[in-house]
């Protein structure tokens, strides 16, 4: 799957480093909180860059095999550059709009549950950016897999995986619920590879130790296996 993917960016001029692990490469690059912009206000960081990362841009750049094209068309609505027009949220934005791409793939590998979050972006973009937009709230039915199951689950190839959480603080704080709070890379060797804050630099860790980890808040639920149409 990988592989195929790999062969694809090949065709279109993008050489990404999907030959073993996705984002080998990337290894050690710095943590840094939303590196990625339109180039303009209001957010003039740079629409590509490859040494620094956060979560979100780390697995958009190796998805896009580090082409700013590719990149454009995941992190975009339609490809079009804006910022009102960037697939801000993972759960309502970001899976639907790389349908072409990606899917949750979590019944496939245990039971799973449904985290029903509320999407309200125009009350975010207020919040957060002082911006007024018109748009309805979206509601979405998140599949994932419950933190009690996830010990049992086998891969044979890398697969995204976001962390899903239950959190009533976000709707004060950012002015909207919110359910991903985190994503990386799942490894047949074991190991999560991911754009880390706290350790300031993308690395390799235990996925098992991580899990335990994120468990010991109740508020944290589980992980959505996302794979590569």
């Amino acid at each position: 799957m990988w592989r195929g993917v790999f062969a694809i960016l090949i065709l279109a001029g993008c050489v990404g480093d999907y030959a073993e692990y996705p984002g080998q490469s990337y290894l050690g690059a710095r943590y840094e909180n939303s590196p990625l912009g339109e180039g303009a206000p209001p957010d003039s960081d740079p629409v590509i860059r490859f040494d620094a990362f956060d979560c979100t841009t780390f697995v958009e750049t190796v998805l896009a095999g580090g082409c700013e094209c590719r990149l454009n068309q995941i992190r975009y609505k339609d490809g079009e550059i804006g910022f009102l027009t960037r697939n801000h949220f993972i759960e309502s934005d970001w899976l639907d709009a790389n349908s072409d791409l990606v899917q949750n793939v979590s019944a496939e590998y245990a039971p799973t549950a449904v985290r029903r979050v509320v999407i309200d972006k125009a009350n975010w973009f207020r919040v957060v950016h002082g911006i007024n937009v018109d748009v309805a709230p979206v509601v979405v039915d998140l599949e994932y897999v419950p933190y009690q199951y996830v010990g049992d689950i086998k891969i044979q190839e890398p697969v995204i995986v976001l962390f899903v959480t239950d959190n009533p603080k976000f709707r004060d704080t950012i002015g909207t619920d919110l359910a991903v709070v985190h994503m990386g890379f799942w490894l047949p060797n074991g190991k999560l590879r991911h754009a880390s804050s706290n350790q300031g630099k993308v690395v390799d860790v235990d996925m098992a130790e991580y899990v335990t980890g994120r468990m010991k808040n109740k508020q944290n639920l589980g992980i959505v296996l996302v794979e590569i149409k």
